[in-house]
């Protein structure tokens, strides 16, 4: 079963090709990456899956919805981590998750997704006084009190140190055990190559490869996917 399925998506912003005739499926229950340098189209294509842009070309569905017709009703059924996401500085961590979890019909009980990502310890500090690393495991949280069938993480790791970093990966994996679909985004390539099962790599708003981290590699004769990216850059121009 597909949970996503985007065909021929274009998106442009003046003489821009932001997304530029992009084509792929993401299968119910796997962690599926979007990567690619700064400006490869990454975030615009997670934001037309998740309706908050709409597409000039091409066709979008999850979960068998159009996001840009039916954003209300698929808003109960899809969680995201968005790259901007930010809190009120002195809003509670208790007092975020009790707020976000009022919004869904059917949500997950917050206090025991506050205990799942290790915040019961911080319910009642303030947003502004957490750490990076904690601020991201809150928005995972609150990604997640929803209950999602899918959910949408955007540069999860961006300003995290190593330790943090490597704790939110664990985090993502435990995603995938639970059965929720996951669509990674990030400009790391070790991040999409440690945690996807399958990704497309963009640059310039097209795909230039798609398939398994394995499958990758070994397509480009390379190491690791991060000189798989530049093999393929390279043989782009």
């Amino acid at each position: 079963m597909e949970a996503i399925e985007v065909k021929d998506l274009r998106k442009t912003y003046g003489h821009t090709n932001a997304v530029d005739g992009v084509t792929f499926t993401v299968h119910a229950g796997e962690t599926f990456g979007i990567t690619g340098r700064n400006g490869a189209g990454k975030t615009t294509t997670a934001e037309c899956v998740i309706g908050l842009r709409r597409a000039d070309g091409g066709s979008v569905r999850v979960l068998g919805e159009d996001p840009a017709r039916r954003r209300r009703a698929l808003a109960q059924r899809i969680g995201a981590q968005l790259q901007e996401s930010a809190l009120p500085e002195r809003m509670k961590v208790a007092e975020a998750l009790r707020a976000f979890a009022s919004f869904y019909h059917r949500p997950a009980d917050w206090r025991e997704v506050m205990e799942r990502w290790g915040l019961t310890s911080l319910a009642r500090k303030a947003y502004g006084d957490l750490s990076g690393g904690q601020k991201q495991r809150l928005m995972l949280a609150l990604a997640l009190v929803g209950d999602p069938e899918v959910v949408v993480l955007d540069e999860l790791t961006t300003g995290l140190d190593p330790v943090a970093r490597r704790e939110t990966w664990r985090l993502v994996r435990e995603l995938k055990t639970s059965g929720t679909t996951v669509v990674l985004v990030s400009h790391y390539f070790d991040e999409t190559e440690a945690l996807c099962d399958r990704l497309a790599v963009l640059a310039g708003g097209r795909i230039r490869a798609m398939g398994t981290p394995a499958e990758i590699i070994a397509q480009t004769g390379t190491s690791c996917l991060e000189e798989a990216y530049f093999a393929l850059e390279g043989a782009d121009r």
